[in-house]
């Protein structure tokens, strides 16, 4: 049986702070029928991609911060999302802030199959930014100060004739995030971000956001064997300049798609998960070639030398 397919990156041009949810899916729902026309069988939405992105104001007031987080999903608003898939018959990825029944916050994305049924979710667990204020900061990244550590860890999932697997943003920087995906058996991860092109605490390196941007999920996709769907919120968002360069990349490491702008775009390409056995067969063979009784030092306390 063949496990070729098209899948689909949405890219999202900014979402203004006053913009509502219903306004955000409308933009959503027309990038799902662009993909559809182009015969895909998934696409991939970015992170937070109901809102602007948040984090660079700072609340405090307990009510100001929920109304930026979804009690449940699907729900009014993002409903006729999930009923176009169920129409059309195309599955999709969607990074929102949930906030649970027991109160707690979280930086999530869910993947929804061709039927508009939720198979998968995950929760952030490499949150970038800071905990509290600081006043010297053009805009503020308060990733930690609004949301917990995701407490789903890192699954692959039946999907898409294959397995699947989720990561948000900062996750796609870290290697322990691809090769956690890989030994649990991912051939495809979907992820979506949105990435400043400033870097106050380090601005010598603010040309290199999408150098970096791509080196990060290419290299995580060669060592690992799998496909991957980077997508991003992109453009000016209330001030804050936000990297596009959404890609598709193959198990090889190459780019085989990439958004043009900083708006809304729709990137296509046609995957085969058989592909992956390229790498997993004949370099990065996890069965036959690693040692991970010499990797102890990564999966040491962070306090440990």
């Amino acid at each position: 049986m063949s496990r070729k397919f098209i899948v689909a990156g949405a890219q999202l041009g900014p979402i203004a702070r006053d913009e509502s949810r219903a306004s955000a899916v409308a933009r959503m729902c027309a990038l799902m029928r662009a993909a559809k026309a182009r015969g895909a069988r998934v696409v991939v939405f970015p992170e937070l991609a109901l809102t602007t992105f948040f984090p660079r104001w700072h609340f405090t007031d307990p009510a100001d911060i929920d109304q930026w987080f979804e009690t449940e999903m699907p729900n009014a608003d993002t409903q006729p999302l999930f009923d176009l898939s169920r129409e059309l018959g195309i599955g999709f990825h969607l990074g929102y802030a949930e906030l649970t029944a027991d109160g707690h916050h979280y930086n999530t994305a869910i993947m929804v199959n061709e039927s508009g049924e939720i198979i998968g979710k995950y929760r952030k667990i490499h949150l970038p930014g800071h905990f509290e204020f600081e006043d010297w900061r053009p805009f503020q990244h308060l990733e930690k100060y609004y949301f917990e550590k995701g407490d789903l860890g890192f699954h692959a999932f039946h999907a898409f004739d294959g397995k699947a697997g989720m990561c948000i943003c900062n996750d796609r920087r870290w290697p322990e995030t691809w090769r956690s995906l890989g030994l649990a058996g991912a051939e495809l991860v979907v992820l979506g971000y949105n990435t400043p092109l400033h870097y106050p605490p380090a601005p010598e390196h603010d040309h290199l956001q999408y150098f970096h941007n791509e080196l990060s999920v290419q290299a995580g996709c060669y060592q690992n064997g799998l496909w991957a769907v980077a997508v991003a919120k992109a453009g000016n968002e209330e001030g804050c300049d936000l990297i596009g360069g959404s890609v598709i990349v193959a198990p090889t490491g190459e780019i085989i798609a990439k958004a043009q702008g900083v708006g809304d775009e729709v990137i296509t390409a046609e995957v085969d998960l058989d592909r992956c056995t390229e790498i997993r067969a004949n370099i990065f063979n996890f069965a036959m070639h690693r040692e991970p009784s010499d990797y102890h030092r990564i999966t040491a306390p962070k306090d440990a030398s």
